[in-house]
C-alpha cells in the first residue's frame, strides 16, 4: 500500500519532467538576437518613427508604441496583423509584406518594440 501510495505522489513529479521544452516564438528568437533587434530598430526608425511613431512620447496622432498600450490588440500577431492590414479611417497603412526581407523584418521590428517597451505606470 505505501508503494501504491508513493507512485501517486510521485506521479506529478514524473509527468512535469516528462515535457517537451517549449519553443521560443520567432518574436522570442528575434529578441535573443541583437543583430536582428538591431534590424527592428533601423526598420522602426524608417518606416514607422520617421513618419509617425516616435521613439519618445510626442503629442500626436500617432500612438507611442514603447509603453505597451496597445489599442489594437497586444499580442505578438495581433500587432503584426494591426501592421500588415492598417486600421482602417487612420493614417495607419498596412504594410503587406513590402519590407525587404518580408515577414521576417516585420516580426524583428516587433521584436525590438518589445525588448525596449516601458513599464507602464
Amino acid at each position: 500500500m505505501k508503494l501504491i501510495r508513493a507512485f501517486y505522489l510521485c506521479l506529478p513529479v514524473l509527468v512535469a519532467c516528462n515535457k517537451a521544452p517549449v519553443e521560443p516564438s520567432i518574436v522570442e528568437s528575434f529578441m535573443a538576437d541583437p543583430v536582428a533587434v538591431a534590424r527592428g530598430r533601423a526598420l522602426f526608425i524608417g518606416s514607422c518613427s520617421g513618419y509617425c511613431h516616435k521613439l519618445t512620447p510626442e503629442p500626436g496622432d500617432a500612438l507611442f508604441l514603447f509603453d505597451a498600450q496597445w489599442k489594437h490588440g497586444g499580442s505578438d500577431q495581433e500587432i503584426f496583423d494591426t501592421v500588415t492590414n492598417g486600421v482602417p479611417d487612420t493614417r495607419m497603412i498596412g504594410f503587406g509584406t513590402a519590407f525587404p526581407e518580408g515577414d521576417d523584418d516585420l516580426w524583428k521590428i516587433i521584436a525590438y518594440l518589445r525588448v525596449n517597451q516601458q513599464a507602464v505606470n
